[in-house]
């Protein structure tokens, strides 16, 4: 039921702004967006009944990629994880894990009538190399009749084009990892300080040993070494700015 697709940037510019509209009349999460890799709350919006019917039930289906989930408890609701054992263990910050949540439940002790709202927060663990749209199919079920807010988009197609379109949020990278592939283009984890000193050292006696004025080639080891000093300084100043 859970697709993975990669949808460009202009579709959910169209998705917020075109159908923003729409959007006020379906199950949807509220936040933008989350960050790869770290720990996120999804809150999922249920504005209103099953035509006009009272809702009775909200069951979110977590994505495949997704181990772990903490439900908040909300008034006048149980709440119940369905678990699924994994294909292959996989290790978790509490050891190895060999099942996941597969879907949180939340069952009304007194129906949500519509035209009222309810959020319900989950806190996940978002996977280091998630990325794009990801998707929380959702089942509304009703005194009378159920919605299924649960269908995926096909790739470059509007979700909002759907006529029951699953909840989804859009994950970006961290910045974290931005610096580090900054750091990389700039070539200063290429090598020590100490190694381009010895480098720089080694190139000047070798010019300096076919010159007749051997201080003339002390003085400029000299600048140069202290040159990369100088250097090697503002650099470790800008990392521990950006920490």
């Amino acid at each position: 039921m859970i697709k993975r697709v990669s949808i460009g940037g202009l579709i959910l510019a169209g998705a917020s702004v075109v159908g923003a509209g729409v959007a006020s009349a379906h199950v949807t999460v509220q936040e933008d967006s989350v960050t790869a890799g770290e720990f996120a709350v999804v809150s999922i919006a249920v504005p209103h009944g099953c035509d006009g019917s009272s809702t009775t039930e909200v069951r979110i289906q977590m994505p495949e990629t997704i181990a772990s989930v903490t439900p908040t408890i909300n008034a006048g609701w149980d709440v119940a994880k369905v678990m699924e054992p994994l294909a292959e263990p996989i290790q978790g910050e509490g050891g190895e894990i060999t099942e996941r949540v597969s879907e949180v439940v939340y069952t009304a002790k007194t129906p949500l009538p519509d035209g009222y709202r309810d959020v319900f927060a989950l806190s996940m663990k978002v996977p280091d190399d998630a990325s794009g749209l990801m998707f929380f199919p959702t089942v509304q079920a009703c005194e009378q009749g159920e919605s299924d807010w649960i269908e995926i988009p096909a790739d470059g197609q509007d979700p909002f084009e759907l006529e029951k379109p699953s909840p989804f949020v859009n994950v970006v990278a961290s910045t974290d990892s931005a610096d580090a592939a900054a750091d990389g283009d700039t070539g200063t984890d290429g090598e020590s300080a100490g190694e381009a000193t010895s480098d720089v050292v080694a190139q000047v006696e070798s010019v300096d040993s076919n010159d007749d004025d051997s201080s003339n080639g002390l003085a400029i080891a000299a600048l140069v070494v202290g040159l990369l000093g100088v250097g090697t300084g503002a650099v470790a100043i800008a990392r521990t700015r950006k920490a």
